[in-house]
């Protein structure tokens, strides 16, 4: 595989991971008071100071990402950030098992992308390369 079209598909991939999280970080924000309400709801103590947690996590981890700054250690907390994420708001047991088991295999999907990076790295297009 030539490496040109590796370095170009490794940062994308990087890219397209680390954006996911921007977005929805800056959603978190501009709907703060909304989804602390249905964090409480889900049974989540002190919400909005775990949301503060989860905004920091999205934002700074996704951009670290898409740079490809410390990439390996962003795409760890984040990792680690989607395990309760995934296991609490995306069960795939009760009422709504058939839609929540998409989104908790996307977010096992994107869990294995954040594995990728912390194991090999952000790429050769990256500020940790450079």
């Amino acid at each position: 595989m030539n490496t040109t079209f590796q370095n170009t598909a490794a940062a994308a991939g990087r890219v397209f991971l680390g954006l996911l999280f921007v977005v929805s970080g800056f959603g978190k924000v501009t709907g703060f008071s909304g989804t602390a309400a249905y964090m409480a709801s889900k049974g989540m103590p002190m919400a909005e100071v775990l949301l503060v947690g989860a905004i920091v996590v999205e934002l700074i981890g996704g951009l670290m990402l898409v740079a490809g700054f410390k990439a390996r250690w962003a795409a760890l907390a984040i990792a680690a950030f989607l395990v309760p994420t995934t296991l609490i708001f995306h069960s795939p047991i009760g009422p709504e098992a058939q839609a929540q088991m998409t989104q908790f295999l996307k977010n096992l999907s994107i869990l294995g992308g954040m594995l990728y990076v912390a194991a090999f790295g952000p790429g050769a297009w990256s500020v940790d390369r450079r």
